[in-house]
Parts: structure tokens; C-alpha cells; sequence
């Protein structure tokens, strides 16, 4: 995450329909998911546990030619964000 930045292309895999996506990275949210909720986890005291936190990251997603191919809430997909 160190090196994810606005505006980096970025590849968005989708497993239904076996396809790749074209993509720009918009934005990256100040803190992790966990910290913008409603209602956040509380931690017993004296209790260290790793959790993995997860960052938002906004991706603009280039439309499909074929207009069956929508994405969709709950789809799988892979994103790959390229760095370099």
C-alpha cells in the first residue's frame, strides 16, 4: 500500500466472466475499514490479537463493450494495482 497511488492504471480480474477489466486507481481512504465503522470492534483489554485491517481503495473501472458484462455487488474479482 506504501507505493498505491491516485491515478495508477490497475487490472481488475472477474471470475464470472473470466475476463480482465481496465481500471484507475481514484482514491485511497485515510484509514482502515475498521476504524470507519459505525461501531467499531472493541478489543478486550490486556488482549493482543493481529488482525488483518483492510484499506478502501476506489478504482474507476472502464466500461465493457459488450453491455452483459456488468459488474455487479458481490462479484468476485482479483485487483492488481500497478506500481511501477
Amino acid at each position: 500500500m506504501a507505493h498505491v497511488r491516485a491515478g495508477q492504471h490497475a487490472k481488475i480480474h472477474v471470475d464470472t466472466y473470466d475476463r480482465d477489466f481496465d481500471g484507475t486507481v481514484d482514491s485511497i481512504a485515510g484509514a482502515a475499514g475498521s476504524r470507519q465503522a459505525l461501531l467499531p470492534p472493541q478489543n478486550a483489554t490486556g488482549n493482543f490479537i493481529k488482525v488483518v485491517q483492510r484499506i478502501p481503495v476506489k478504482i474507476l473501472v472502464q466500461q465493457s463493450g459488450d453491455p452483459r458484462q456488468v459488474l455487479r455487488p458481490g462479484m468476485n474479482v482479483e485487483a492488481t494495482v500497478y506500481t511501477r
